[in-house]
């Protein structure tokens, strides 16, 4: 098994090589980190989550008020009970009332762990969906320019290495696509003609896929 195994491997790499030796080969390069920045579409979605992002904080920040009141009110009801002029009637009271705001405080406790773990992971969860989307949709565009250009292969120019060097060392200047892209993704009514169809299916796929 193991050397069949070495035999493919030896193959995938023998007819690119091949091909590339007699100049048949078109290679191509985008910057995909680029091309998410500059998407009119990352820039709207940035908006809309920090939007989310501030009503959340705006929510937790009223239920903190709300707890630091509350347990004011414990605190200076601590304080009564510490009065010799109370009656002891009084006293009871009293100590009934903090006791039942402490009951209501804990529980005050536990809602805001839960709201702060349940936006954090809507938060997470809505950011993940959106950039999932636009990396498709920009990966759309770039299998369009792939099939116009009739390339044979592309590399991200903005891809690191396990090693943490850049996967494309050098590329020269005439074979970057990425404006290109850049410019068919803004392309004005672009959204709305992108909306109203499904996107179909492609064979074709990048070398190597990377977030931006």
């Amino acid at each position: 098994m193991k050397k069949s195994l070495s035999i493919v491997f030896a193959l995938t790499l023998v007819l690119p090589l091949a091909a590339f030796a007699q100049g048949t080969l078109k290679i191509g390069t985008v910057d995909m980190q680029r091309a998410f920045k500059e998407y009119n579409k990352t820039k709207e979605a940035e908006v809309k989550i920090n939007d989310a992002k501030n009503a959340a904080k705006k929510e937790y920040y009223d239920r903190a008020e709300a707890y630091k009141k509350s347990l004011d009110e414990i605190n200076n009801l601590n304080k009564q009970l510490e009065s010799a002029a109370l009656s002891a009637d009084k006293k009871t009271q009293i100590a009934k009332d903090r006791d039942d705001k402490i009951a209501s405080i804990k529980r005050m406790e536990q809602e805001i762990s839960d709201f702060r773990q349940t936006r954090e992971r809507q938060l997470q969860e809505q950011l993940m969906r959106v950039r999932e989307g636009i990396v498709k949709e920009i990966t759309d565009v770039v299998v369009e320019k792939v099939k116009a250009k009739n390339l044979d292969l592309v590399l991200d120019k903005s891809g690191m290495s396990i090693n943490g060097v850049p996967v494309v060392m050098y590329a020269p200047d005439n074979v970057d696509f990425t404006n290109d892209v850049i410019s068919a993704l803004n392309r004005p009514g672009r959204a709305a003609a992108s909306s109203g169809k499904a996107s179909t299916s492609s064979s074709v796929t990048p070398a190597r896929a990377s977030k931006p």
